[in-house]
């Protein structure tokens, strides 16, 4: 009995990463079979998929508390404008990447701090900062001059606007949040603290000081997101990152990852959900499927992901 157990956890485990060979694997037969160009396809997947993965990946401490953070989005948009500006004023792309880094850290700790100072749970401050965000951005904006764009020269990110650095950004602050999380006591205690916050509480887990922590890292996370997009599409608008907070949500459940956070939360979810969405987007897009189908078969695998990731353990969750 405990074996058969086992086996299914493992199955349910991997389906996730099966999922995503699998999208892999359909995406290049289509892209065979209708002669396109795969490997400038896998290139365009790859500059679409990187942003969310890296922003995920942070935001998967933040989920791992049983919370989540809707303004990441915005975040990374008040960070990118910010950052252009900061390029625009020294001509340095290091001072831009501090910029970024810096403000999106010190805007998630403020959302972090702001619930622990009204005692009020982490979504509601970030519903309010989503607002306040929306509205930076457009004050940013105005602030340029034009009232339209915020842009950094092409030629000075040009250098870094390749594959190969992009994936390093990823790869580097992935292995950083794999460390944290799976091999050190922050990443047990905010498992725990997701599980059963009640529990954790009883054996002194701070749930303040595990909110501050996953909401720094995560900011370092939306910082990075912000600099690539500055890379990768230096015209900076209004729309920069504007539906990465949802695509953010969708990718961490696409991943494979619960809800509900807690123990069974993984670190590589955030990276293996963005690719999964990125792939079935550029496969709807080869099949000529309109944008209206397209949101209902996102729908139905999302619905679909969610009750896989959570069965046989609806029974089985702790007293909240």
């Amino acid at each position: 009995m405990m074996r058969k157990q086992n086996f299914k956890q493992q199955v349910i485990n991997l389906t996730p990463f099966m999922g995503l060979l699998l999208l892999f694997a359909v995406f290049m037969v289509l892209g065979t079979i209708k002669d396109i160009n795969v490997a400038y396809g896998m290139k365009t997947i790859v500059n679409q998929s990187i942003v969310v993965a890296i922003i995920a990946t942070g935001a998967v401490f933040i989920y791992t508390l049983g919370s989540f953070d809707i303004s990441l989005g915005a975040s990374a948009a008040v960070s990118a404008l910010t950052g252009g500006m900061a390029y625009n004023a020294t001509g340095n792309l290091f001072v831009a990447f501090l910029v970024c880094i810096g403000l999106a850290v010190m805007i998630s700790l403020f959302n972090s701090i702001l619930a622990s100072v009204f005692n009020l749970p982490v979504f509601v401050t970030t519903i309010a900062m989503l607002s306040v965000l929306n509205a930076l951005v457009l004050v940013l904006i105005r602030l340029n001059g034009t009232g339209d764009e915020i842009a950094v020269p092409s030629a000075a990110v040009k250098p870094l606007d390749t594959i190969g650095f992009k994936l390093v950004v990823l790869i580097v602050y992935w292995c950083l949040c794999a460390f944290v999380f799976c091999f050190t006591k922050i990443g047990r205690k905010q498992k725990l603290l997701g599980g059963n916050p009640i529990c954790a509480k009883l054996t002194g887990i701070s749930d303040k000081k595990m909110a501050i922590i996953a909401f720094a890292m995560a900011g370092i996370g939306v910082g990075l997101g912000a600099f690539v997009s500055i890379v990768y599409a230096p015209t900076l608008t209004r729309n920069t990152a504007s539906s990465v907070g949802m695509d953010v949500i969708i990718a961490i459940v696409f991943g494979g990852m619960p809800v509900s956070g807690g123990a069974r939360s993984k670190i590589q979810s955030a990276v293996i959900g963005a690719f999964s969405m990125t792939f079935l987007s550029q496969i709807m897009t080869i099949l000529n499927l309109n944008s209206g189908i397209g949101q209902m078969v996102k729908a139905a695998i999302f619905l679909l992901v969610v009750f896989v990731a959570t069965f046989n353990q609806r029974n089985k969750m702790l007293p909240r």
